[in-house]
């Protein structure tokens, strides 16, 4: 149950971190308005609450193996919000970086 958890909470991390940092980039970039920028910066402040409620405690890790998820999260955020089309390197890199995960948070200790 605790890997279980740990994966959900990673998911709503990347939503909230992802979806924060792609609003911020709409409201600058595509000019949508300060309103989108201020939702963002809250997005990004919920990405931050939603990392300490991962079951292990050390915070270095924790980011680490985010980081990894980050890489994954955004190339998928991006085919569903943007249209982008990742090439097989784009995906090769993703599933090295998912396996970084997996090994920095569920190997054995």
């Amino acid at each position: 149950m605790t890997v279980l958890k740990s994966l959900v909470l990673f998911a709503v991390a990347a939503l909230f971190e992802i979806g924060g940092a792609w609003l911020v980039w709409q409201g600058v970039r595509e000019h949508r308005g300060w309103i989108w920028v201020g939702l963002g910066v809250i997005a990004l402040g919920a990405y931050g609450f939603v990392a300490t409620l991962q079951p292990d405690a050390n915070f270095g890790r924790i980011l680490a193996a985010y980081g990894g998820v980050f890489v994954a999260g955004s190339l998928l955020w991006g085919v569903v919000m943007d249209g982008f089309r990742p090439d097989r390197w784009d995906i090769a890199g993703a599933l090295v970086c998912l396996a970084g995960v997996a090994v920095i948070m569920y190997a054995p200790r």
